[in-house]
């Protein structure tokens, strides 16, 4: 079955970085597109920045230029870098894909940006 483990999360001053990875298992990572979503407490959860199997990316606009997403198909793995990092940015922080018309997420992990 399809599982997906995010990790990297954590607390970190406004300005800092932090890098989020997510583990995949059970279809051929390669083929599929993957994207990373945040849910800030009371608000609905958001795309924050996407990448296609042919490693096309996309961004959310508040993240533009602060995040990048990458892929190693070899790992089976998605990351997210995060730089820059502010208060606003605090979230739980998804990675998520989809296989025959099924989402699957990861149980989340969560990024605080607080002095």
């Amino acid at each position: 079955h399809v599982q997906l483990v995010e990790s990297g999360g954590g607390l970190v001053q406004p300005g800092g970085s932090l890098r989020l990875s997510c583990a995949v298992s059970g279809l051929t990572f390669r083929f599929y597109a993957m994207g990373w979503y945040r849910q800030a407490p009371g608000q609905q959860r958001e795309l924050v920045a996407g990448i296609t199997s042919g490693d096309r990316t996309n961004y959310a606009d508040a993240v533009k230029g602060r995040f990048t997403i990458s892929r190693d198909n070899a790992k089976s793995t998605v990351y997210l870098q995060m730089n820059s990092l502010k208060p606003e940015d605090t979230a739980v922080y998804y990675c998520k894909t989809a296989l025959l018309g099924v989402d699957y997420w990861g149980q989340g992990t969560q990024v605080t940006v607080s002095s």
